[in-house]
Protein backbone atom coordinates (compact mmCIF):
# COMPACT_ATOMS: atom_id res chain seq x y z
CA UNK A 1 0.00 0.00 0.00
CA UNK A 2 0.83 3.25 -1.01
CA UNK A 3 1.10 6.08 1.99
CA UNK A 4 -1.28 8.31 1.96
CA UNK A 5 -0.38 12.35 1.79
CA UNK A 6 -2.22 15.28 2.41
CA UNK A 7 -1.45 18.91 2.58
CA UNK A 8 -3.44 20.92 4.71
CA UNK A 9 -3.16 24.89 5.47
CA UNK A 10 -3.50 26.85 8.42
CA UNK A 11 -2.56 30.88 9.12
CA UNK A 12 -0.27 31.17 5.86
CA UNK A 13 0.35 31.89 1.77
CA UNK A 14 0.38 28.35 1.35
CA UNK A 15 4.04 28.86 -0.56
CA UNK A 16 5.68 25.99 1.00
CA UNK A 17 2.93 23.76 -0.42
CA UNK A 18 3.96 25.33 -3.98
CA UNK A 19 7.53 24.02 -3.05
CA UNK A 20 7.02 20.82 -2.83
CA UNK A 21 4.88 21.03 -6.91
CA UNK A 22 8.16 22.81 -7.77
CA UNK A 23 10.06 19.22 -7.30
CA UNK A 24 9.12 19.16 -11.07
CA UNK A 25 10.98 16.00 -12.15
CA UNK A 26 11.44 14.65 -8.77
CA UNK A 27 7.74 14.58 -7.66
CA UNK A 28 6.90 12.15 -10.74
CA UNK A 29 9.24 9.55 -8.93
CA UNK A 30 7.41 10.76 -5.68
CA UNK A 31 4.24 10.14 -6.71
CA UNK A 32 5.10 6.35 -8.03
CA UNK A 33 6.03 5.57 -4.21
CA UNK A 34 2.97 7.65 -2.27
CA UNK A 35 -1.23 8.71 -3.46
CA UNK A 36 -2.29 12.65 -2.31
CA UNK A 37 -5.40 12.37 -0.74
CA UNK A 38 -5.82 15.95 -0.21
CA UNK A 39 -3.84 18.95 -1.94
CA UNK A 40 -6.14 22.06 -2.22
CA UNK A 41 -3.03 23.48 -4.11
CA UNK A 42 -3.07 21.15 -6.38
CA UNK A 43 -6.35 19.45 -7.12
CA UNK A 44 -10.23 19.12 -6.08
CA UNK A 45 -10.70 15.85 -5.03
CA UNK A 46 -9.98 15.42 -1.34
CA UNK A 47 -10.43 12.57 1.28
CA UNK A 48 -9.59 12.57 4.93
CA UNK A 49 -8.11 9.24 4.99
CA UNK A 50 -4.29 9.72 4.52
CA UNK A 51 -1.50 8.53 6.80
CA UNK A 52 0.96 11.79 6.67
CA UNK A 53 0.06 14.98 6.84
CA UNK A 54 2.91 17.92 5.84
CA UNK A 55 0.74 20.66 7.92
CA UNK A 56 1.55 24.65 7.25
CA UNK A 57 0.71 27.57 9.03
CA UNK A 58 0.86 28.69 12.35
CA UNK A 59 -2.68 28.54 15.06
CA UNK A 60 -4.58 31.80 15.52
CA UNK A 61 -7.95 30.60 15.68
CA UNK A 62 -9.78 28.88 18.53
CA UNK A 63 -11.41 26.62 15.65
CA UNK A 64 -8.35 25.84 14.33
CA UNK A 65 -7.18 24.45 17.27
CA UNK A 66 -9.73 21.71 17.34
CA UNK A 67 -9.34 21.17 13.60
CA UNK A 68 -5.52 20.48 14.13
CA UNK A 69 -6.33 17.95 16.59
CA UNK A 70 -8.74 16.25 14.61
CA UNK A 71 -5.31 15.86 11.99
CA UNK A 72 -3.55 14.64 14.40
CA UNK A 73 -6.14 11.49 15.05
CA UNK A 74 -6.31 10.88 11.67
CA UNK A 75 -2.37 10.97 10.67
CA UNK A 76 0.11 7.99 11.82
CA UNK A 77 2.53 11.04 10.96
CA UNK A 78 2.43 14.77 11.09
CA UNK A 79 4.76 17.36 9.87
CA UNK A 80 5.12 20.68 10.65
CA UNK A 81 5.59 21.77 7.15
CA UNK A 82 7.26 25.80 6.94
CA UNK A 83 8.22 28.49 9.40
CA UNK A 84 4.75 29.58 10.34
CA UNK A 85 3.87 25.77 11.24
CA UNK A 86 7.65 25.38 12.96
CA UNK A 87 7.29 28.05 15.21
CA UNK A 88 4.94 30.48 14.27
CA UNK A 89 6.47 32.16 11.71
CA UNK A 90 6.10 36.35 10.97
CA UNK A 91 2.59 35.80 12.59
CA UNK A 92 4.10 35.27 15.61
CA UNK A 93 4.93 38.94 15.84
CA UNK A 94 1.01 40.21 16.84
CA UNK A 95 1.92 38.22 19.98
CA UNK A 96 4.06 41.12 21.17
CA UNK A 97 1.03 43.27 20.81
CA UNK A 98 -2.30 43.56 22.75
CA UNK A 99 -4.22 41.62 20.95
CA UNK A 100 -7.73 43.58 20.90
CA UNK A 101 -5.56 46.51 19.08
CA UNK A 102 -4.22 44.22 16.61
CA UNK A 103 -7.93 42.72 16.08
CA UNK A 104 -9.06 46.63 15.70
CA UNK A 105 -6.14 47.09 13.39
CA UNK A 106 -6.47 44.43 10.66
CA UNK A 107 -10.22 44.51 11.04
CA UNK A 108 -11.08 47.99 11.99
CA UNK A 109 -15.63 48.16 12.45
CA UNK A 110 -15.48 44.23 11.53
CA UNK A 111 -13.68 43.01 13.72
CA UNK A 112 -16.24 41.40 15.97
CA UNK A 113 -16.71 39.31 13.01
CA UNK A 114 -13.72 37.38 13.46
CA UNK A 115 -11.78 35.11 16.25
CA UNK A 116 -8.83 35.46 16.78
CA UNK A 117 -6.30 33.86 19.35
CA UNK A 118 -2.77 34.16 20.67
CA UNK A 119 -0.60 32.61 16.95
CA UNK A 120 0.91 29.48 17.92
CA UNK A 121 3.30 27.19 16.09
CA UNK A 122 1.45 23.03 15.68
CA UNK A 123 3.68 21.37 18.81
CA UNK A 124 2.44 23.89 21.26
CA UNK A 125 -1.30 22.85 20.72
CA UNK A 126 -0.53 18.73 19.52
CA UNK A 127 2.81 15.90 18.77
CA UNK A 128 4.95 16.74 15.55
CA UNK A 129 6.72 14.21 14.46
CA UNK A 130 9.19 15.91 11.93
CA UNK A 131 9.83 19.28 11.22
CA UNK A 132 10.14 20.84 7.18
CA UNK A 133 11.42 24.58 7.83
CA UNK A 134 12.45 27.61 6.18
CA UNK A 135 10.29 30.27 4.47
CA UNK A 136 9.50 28.82 1.99
CA UNK A 137 10.98 25.44 2.97
CA UNK A 138 13.82 23.66 0.68
CA UNK A 139 12.93 21.47 -1.80
CA UNK A 140 16.00 18.90 -0.97
CA UNK A 141 14.20 18.84 2.62
CA UNK A 142 11.29 17.46 1.59
CA UNK A 143 12.57 15.20 -0.34
CA UNK A 144 14.91 13.87 2.67
CA UNK A 145 11.61 13.93 4.57
CA UNK A 146 9.54 11.77 2.33
CA UNK A 147 12.58 9.51 1.83
CA UNK A 148 13.15 8.63 5.21
CA UNK A 149 9.59 8.34 6.03
CA UNK A 150 9.58 5.24 2.59
CA UNK A 151 12.56 4.10 4.44
CA UNK A 152 11.63 3.99 7.84
CA UNK A 153 14.78 6.16 9.04
CA UNK A 154 15.03 9.02 10.67
CA UNK A 155 15.53 12.57 8.03
CA UNK A 156 18.88 13.91 8.23
CA UNK A 157 18.40 17.56 9.04
CA UNK A 158 21.21 19.66 9.92
CA UNK A 159 21.50 21.35 13.70
CA UNK A 160 24.18 23.39 13.05
CA UNK A 161 24.21 27.15 12.34
CA UNK A 162 23.92 28.79 8.15
CA UNK A 163 27.40 30.22 9.26
CA UNK A 164 29.21 26.94 8.10
CA UNK A 165 27.05 26.43 5.15
CA UNK A 166 28.20 29.95 4.31
CA UNK A 167 32.03 28.66 4.92
CA UNK A 168 31.34 25.08 3.11
CA UNK A 169 29.95 27.30 -0.41
CA UNK A 170 32.85 30.06 0.25
CA UNK A 171 30.65 32.95 0.63
CA UNK A 172 32.09 36.30 1.86
CA UNK A 173 30.19 37.02 5.28
CA UNK A 174 27.74 39.58 4.81
CA UNK A 175 28.80 41.28 7.94
CA UNK A 176 31.89 41.93 5.98
CA UNK A 177 29.13 43.84 3.59
CA UNK A 178 27.58 46.12 6.46
CA UNK A 179 24.67 43.78 6.47
CA UNK A 180 22.84 42.54 9.33
CA UNK A 181 22.76 38.29 9.60
CA UNK A 182 20.89 35.91 12.03
CA UNK A 183 23.37 33.28 10.11
CA UNK A 184 25.23 32.93 13.28
CA UNK A 185 22.06 31.37 15.43
CA UNK A 186 20.03 30.50 12.68
CA UNK A 187 19.34 26.75 11.68
CA UNK A 188 21.24 25.69 8.67
CA UNK A 189 19.15 23.55 5.78
CA UNK A 190 18.79 26.19 2.90
CA UNK A 191 22.06 25.84 1.09
CA UNK A 192 22.75 28.86 1.91
CA UNK A 193 19.86 30.42 -0.47
CA UNK A 194 20.33 34.10 1.03
CA UNK A 195 23.53 34.67 1.34
CA UNK A 196 24.93 32.97 -1.30
CA UNK A 197 23.12 35.83 -3.69
CA UNK A 198 24.05 38.44 -1.53
CA UNK A 199 21.47 38.74 0.74
CA UNK A 200 21.35 38.57 4.85
CA UNK A 201 20.15 35.64 7.03
CA UNK A 202 16.96 37.06 8.48
CA UNK A 203 16.04 33.38 10.75
CA UNK A 204 13.20 32.05 8.67
CA UNK A 205 14.48 28.52 9.79
CA UNK A 206 14.50 29.02 13.30
CA UNK A 207 17.03 29.26 16.04
CA UNK A 208 19.70 26.52 16.26
CA UNK A 209 19.21 24.03 19.63
CA UNK A 210 21.94 25.75 21.94
CA UNK A 211 23.09 29.03 19.98
CA UNK A 212 26.05 30.00 20.95
CA UNK A 213 25.60 33.29 22.06
CA UNK A 214 28.91 34.28 23.53
CA UNK A 215 30.44 33.88 19.67
CA UNK A 216 26.96 35.83 18.41
CA UNK A 217 27.81 38.85 20.35
CA UNK A 218 31.55 38.78 19.60
CA UNK A 219 30.76 38.67 15.69
CA UNK A 220 28.27 41.93 16.83
CA UNK A 221 30.91 43.85 18.34
CA UNK A 222 33.44 42.98 15.90
CA UNK A 223 31.64 44.84 13.10
CA UNK A 224 30.26 47.91 15.73
CA UNK A 225 27.16 46.49 16.27
CA UNK A 226 24.65 46.05 19.71
CA UNK A 227 22.01 43.63 20.41
CA UNK A 228 19.18 46.65 19.78
CA UNK A 229 20.66 46.93 16.39
CA UNK A 230 19.85 42.92 15.68
CA UNK A 231 16.50 42.93 17.69
CA UNK A 232 14.28 44.60 14.70
CA UNK A 233 15.63 41.55 12.26
CA UNK A 234 15.63 39.18 14.87
CA UNK A 235 11.61 39.61 15.72
CA UNK A 236 10.52 38.65 12.16
CA UNK A 237 10.31 35.05 12.56
CA UNK A 238 12.00 35.03 15.84
CA UNK A 239 9.06 36.62 17.90
CA UNK A 240 8.46 33.18 19.56
CA UNK A 241 11.73 33.50 21.54
CA UNK A 242 10.97 36.80 22.54
CA UNK A 243 7.80 35.68 24.23
CA UNK A 244 10.25 33.27 25.97
CA UNK A 245 12.51 35.35 27.49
Amino acid sequence: MKPRLAFISFASCEGCQLMFLNLEDEILKLLDAVEVADFREAMTERSDKYDVAFVEGSITRPSDEQKLKEIRERASVLIAFGACACTGGVNRMKNLHDLSAVRSYVYGDKKDWFETSACKALDEVVKVDHYIRGCPVSKREILEVVKSLLFGRPPAIPEYPVCIECKLAENVCVFQKGMVCLGPITRAGCDPMCPSYGNRCIGCRGLIDNPNKNAALSVLEEHGLTVEDILREFTIFQAYAEEKK
